[in-house]
């Protein structure tokens, strides 16, 4: 590892520290792309890079804080929408990390987005876009001249849950409400799911995941009596089909199309992978509406930012050697959690950014799909994934989220509040694993907690 210091839009990044110590290797959570940080910068930090590529990495953390506005508005990079829900990327990946759930039915979601479907596919395999409103509701438009298609709010209802040691765990069970809409009902057919934005950070290295390890992982776990399996998507890129490994339900293939999926389905923004903006036939203003440059984001300036994504270093583990951590460690494979969120993977070559390659790296994840249970489905699917299905979310550095994130908002749609009722919610493939917690003593639930919380 190097020791750097980067000096982009005015705020000095400290690029690296040496690690020492027999909690060296259990600390080295994305191989050499691990940074020693806890700071609110945890999430922000690059690798090893140097030079020319410091200075790229500084031009792409700027095109994610760079705002997008409607032609022909000031303070911005025209280009946004007809139809939009976010302006900047970092609104929703505050830190680089999360988003955050809604907590009252007035809040609007602000790093949330809701996916929507009716039932067939598209050409591809992947969900049907509904006729009216595509593949995602955007609740924003151009004041005067496009509409929104409509706004969405999450109610929320509480649910208790009795541990074994007669603990209580409150859960909330979100309830969806779309209202306003402006191009007719979504119809009794359609198919909705809520999502948080995912965590930015270490995505390079999963980039760098050989597609041959993730099929490995699912073969060994069924000797263990699981169905971890890939979900097969569609590769705008290659024209050809390629395991996903982004979205809550695996959907993208690459890190280059999960960013430019982002830019055009949350600000609608055009790419050189995605140059049609989102109208249907029935928007007849958003499709009237005068286009621009195409695409919006010149090529140049999306490759900084995917630079910048892939590059994002992981934060260390913090306390790895310490007894309750390493007792919480060893509960969580008794509990076989470790089964789907693997401890250990290696990264392969990967000639867009070479020193992320042959690392050995630590994310907790598996990149495989999960029946989770009827409790967290959403009834919506997604390429092969089905409606009760989930690829497993990384958990490197899980533990450092409310404080880069300012709340600890987890599952896909950000109901749970901390690591206890994300644990409760589990079902399906992974009842066994809660139920194992649910029985434990608290000092035992503790110590699994305190081994999540060092991750």
């Amino acid at each position: 590892m190097h020791s750097g210091i980067l000096v982009a839009t005015g705020v000095t990044l400290v690029t690296g520290m040496a690690l020492a110590g027999e909690s060296r290797l259990a600390a080295l959570s994305g191989g050499e792309f691990t940074v020693v940080d806890e700071s609110q910068l945890a999430y922000s930090l690059p690798g090893p890079i140097s030079g020319p590529q410091l200075e790229l990495f500084a031009n792409g953390r700027q095109e994610f804080q760079q705002r997008w506005v409607v032609l022909p508005s000031i303070g911005g990079k025209w280009g946004r929408g007809p139809t939009s829900n976010a302006e900047i990327c970092a609104d929703c990946h505050a830190g680089n990390g999360r988003g955050h759930a809604a907590e009252t039915r007035k809040e609007s979601l602000a790093s949330m987005v809701v996916r929507l479907s009716i039932p067939g596919e598209n050409e591809h395999g992947g969900p049907r876009p509904h006729p009216h409103y595509g593949d995602q509701l955007q609740n924003q438009g151009e004041l005067g001249r496009v509409p929104p298609e409509g706004d969405a709010s999450i109610a929320w209802n509480d649910r208790e849950e009795k541990l074994a040691d007669g603990s209580v765990v409150l859960l909330r069970v979100p309830q969806l409400l779309i209202t306003n809409l402006a191009f007719g009902p979504l119809g009794p057919e359609i198919m909705t799911s809520v999502r948080i934005a995912p965590a930015v950070f270490g995505a390079g290295l999963l980039d760098a995941v050989a597609e041959e390890q993730v099929r490995e992982i699912a073969e060994k776990q069924k000797a263990l009596g699981f169905n971890g399996r890939p979900n097969y998507v569609w590769n705008t890129a290659t024209q050809s089909t390629a395991i996903g490994r982004f979205g809550w339900k695996a959907s993208q293939p690459t890190l280059m199309q999960q960013d430019a999926f982002a830019f055009l389905n949350d600000m609608g923004v055009t790419t050189h992978l995605f140059k049609q903006d989102n109208c249907p036939d029935i928007q007849v203003a958003c499709r009237k509406r005068p286009r621009g440059m195409i695409p919006e984001q010149p090529e140049r300036a999306f490759d900084e930012l995917l630079f910048y994504t892939r590059a994002l270093a992981v934060p260390a583990r913090r306390h790895a050697e310490d007894p309750e951590v390493l007792r919480g460690e060893f509960l969580f494979a008794q509990a076989q959690c470790a089964a789907c969120h693997v401890a250990e993977m290696k990264t392969g070559d990967y000639p867009a950014l070479p020193a992320l390659g042959g690392q050995a790296i630590h994310p907790y994840t598996d990149l495989l799909l999960h029946d989770m249970g009827e409790g967290l489905a959403d009834g919506r699917p997604d390429f092969l994934a089905g409606p009760r299905d989930w690829r497993t979310p990384p958990l490197w550095g899980i533990g450092l989220s409310a404080k880069v994130n300012g709340n600890a908002s987890l599952l896909h749609d950000g109901r749970a509040r901390n690591l206890t009722e994300a644990i409760v919610w589990h079902d399906g493939e992974a009842a066994a694993s809660r139920d194992a917690f649910v029985r434990m003593p608290k000092q035992e639930r503790e110590a699994l907690l305190a081994f999540l919380n060092s991750l």
